[in-house]
């Protein structure tokens, strides 16, 4: 029995990412083997949390519910049964456009002047390629050694993951998106204790995404909710009283759209009163206890969550 791949996949000569030309396998390291699996998991909407070439518990949980999903026994362990050589390539070639660069900018800290401007955007160029391609900035820094992001130029090629990308751009603008009856069969079930929200069509898991839920402080409250809408590009009302003793105040400020508001670039309200699934300005919080009660994910893996399910959609938090 293999437990992973003895080849990854690395991309070799010029094209776009959605343009993959063929690669050239040659030995790796464990690293790199785990970068596999993890973009194995990705590409099939189980979610493993940022790509970064590290095991750990959302690695292993995302493929026991990718094994679940396809009726093999949940051992967490890459075999024979894991079809990793389906990433083909691993890594591929993402060319710097000029477009991309009206979504970095300055970006304020303090609530009160964020409220002052328009919108919150990327405060780097790496900071927008690690949301775009799903993988922390250590691990996009190892994949392209030497290279300073802070000095980019139109033209210039980064080495990225695999993955389907993130693309700000085609988040619909600030508004609620359409109701999709066709979704009507699907439920969601969120694992407070594994920090994983589960998608179903019917019985069948057809997705998983990791979540931070809210503190010791802050509980998640369980039970039996529904989706009452689904926001894309959303603002925020930053109140200090509701956040900190879910009290609302008078001394607020209503932040604006962007990757780093910080309920990121969708919002799922429930029926339970102030609680939401939704985005984040800060990925590296996912899988901590860290919320104000509501359920955090990944940009990436909100934008993908808010296009399958709609309007009505159960959720169960447990």
């Amino acid at each position: 029995m293999r437990h992973f791949s003895l080849a990854v996949l690395f991309f070799s000569g010029t094209a776009s990412a959605q343009e993959p030309e063929v690669a050239r396998a040659i030995l790796v390291n464990k690293r790199e083997l785990t970068a596999q699996l993890q973009i194995f998991l990705d590409q099939q909407m189980f979610s493993p949390g940022r790509i970064d070439g590290t095991p750990g518990p959302f690695l292993v949980n995302a493929l026991k519910r990718w094994q679940r999903a396809h009726a093999m026994p949940e051992t967490g362990v890459a075999d024979q049964n894991v079809p990793l050589d389906s990433v083909y390539p691993v890594y591929i070639f993402h060319i710097l456009e000029k477009a991309e660069l009206k979504y970095i900018g300055e970006l304020a800290t303090k609530p009160s002047e964020q409220a002052k401007v328009k919108y919150l955007p990327y405060a780097s160029y790496s900071e927008y390629l690690c949301e775009r391609y799903h993988c922390s900035t250590e691990f996009l820094a190892k994949l392209n050694p030497g290279m300073k992001f802070g000095s980019l130029k139109v033209g210039d090629q980064i080495r990225v993951p695999y993955v389907e990308p993130f693309k700000l751009e085609d988040m619909p603008p600030t508004g609620n998106l359409p109701e999709k009856p066709e979704f009507a069969g699907r439920r969601v079930v969120v694992n407070l204790k594994e920090t994983i929200l589960d998608i179903y069509e019917k019985d069948a898991l057809i997705a998983s995404v990791p979540i931070a839920p809210g503190s010791s402080a802050h509980r998640t409250p369980p039970g039996k909710w529904r989706v009452l809408g689904i926001a894309s590009m959303p603002n925020f009302r930053w109140d200090k009283g509701v956040l900190n003793r879910g009290i609302r105040t008078k001394e607020f400020f209503m932040l604006p759209c962007g990757p780093n508001n910080p309920v990121g670039v969708a919002w799922i309200g429930l029926s339970k009163p102030g609680i939401g699934i939704h985005g984040t300005n800060n990925p590296n919080s996912i899988g901590s206890f860290a919320s104000h009660g509501c359920m955090r994910t990944a940009n990436w893996d909100i934008s993908r969550l808010a296009h399958m399910i709609t309007k009505e959609t159960p959720v169960e938090i447990k």
